[in-house]
C-alpha cells in the first residue's frame, strides 16, 4: 500500500512505520487516578538530580549520586532514550510535582525488558508506586504488545519484593549480582478468554 502527501511523494508502509513509531515514542504520556507519566524532557533535569541524589531512593541502587556526576547520568539516560528505551518522569496530577522515575529498558540478560522504577520517599507507602507499575504493566502488555516483562531488585528491599509481587509478578529466581542477592520477578502477558 502507497500513501502520498500532497499527491505527489509516495510512501510504503515500510518507510513510513519506523517513522510513526518514533513519532508515537516521543509523545508518550500515560495516566493514572492522582499520576501523569511523561516522557522524560532535558527540562527534568533539576526534578530527576534530587532523586538521583537521594540516599534512601538509591540505597539498593549503588547509592546516591554525587551532584558532580548527575548531568553525565541524567545525559546518558536520555540518550538510551532515544535508541530502544522507555524513561518516564511521574508527576502528580494535582500540582505537577515529580515524584519519581520509571522506566523500560533492556535487561541484562538481553531477553527480555525491564521496568524499573525509583519513587522519592515522601510518596512511599501511599499507594503511588503501585498505582503507576500496574498502569505500565497494561501499556508494556496491551500497547507495546510485549509477552513478558521482568524487574529485577535486592532481596533485602522488602518493601520492592511486595511491590512486584502485589501487583501480579512472580519471583522467578535469585541470583547474586552487583556484590547482592537479587530477586528476579517476571509476569507474561495475561490471557484473554475468548
Amino acid at each position: 500500500m502507497l500513501f502520498s502527501v500532497n499527491n505527489q511523494t509516495q510512501f510504503s508502509w515500510k518507510t513510513l512505520y519506523p517513522c510513526l513509531l518514533n513519532i508515537v515514542k516521543e509523545e508518550i504520556r500515560l495516566e493514572t487516578n492522582r499520576c501523569n507519566i511523561i516522557k522524560l524532557h532535558k527540562n527534568d533535569y533539576h526534578d530527576v538530580k534530587m532523586i538521583y541524589m537521594n540516599e534512601k531512593v538509591r540505597t539498593y541502587l549503588g547509592g546516591s549520586i554525587p551532584e558532580e556526576h548527575t548531568l553525565n547520568k541524567f545525559s546518558d539516560t536520555l540518550e538510551r532514550s532515544r535508541t530502544g528505551s522507555y524513561y518516564w518522569v511521574v508527576r502528580l496530577k494535582s500540582n505537577n510535582d515529580c515524584i519519581g522515575l520509571i522506566s523500560l529498558d533492556k535487561h541484562v540478560d538481553g531477553q527480555h525488558f525491564e521496568v524499573s522504577y525509583e519513587f522519592l520517599p515522601d510518596w512511599w507507602g501511599q499507594g503511588y508506586a503501585k498505582e503507576v507499575i500496574t498502569r505500565m504493566l497494561d501499556y508494556i502488555f496491551n500497547e507495546l504488545h510485549l509477552t513478558k516483562v521482568i524487574a529485577e531488585t535486592q532481596t533485602v528491599n522488602h518493601s520492592s519484593c511486595r511491590l512486584l509481587e502485589n501487583v501480579g509478578m512472580k519471583l522467578e529466581q535469585t541470583i547474586t549480582r552487583y556484590g547482592a542477592e537479587q530477586a528476579i520477578y517476571g509476569m507474561e502477558k495475561p490471557r484473554r478468554d475468548t
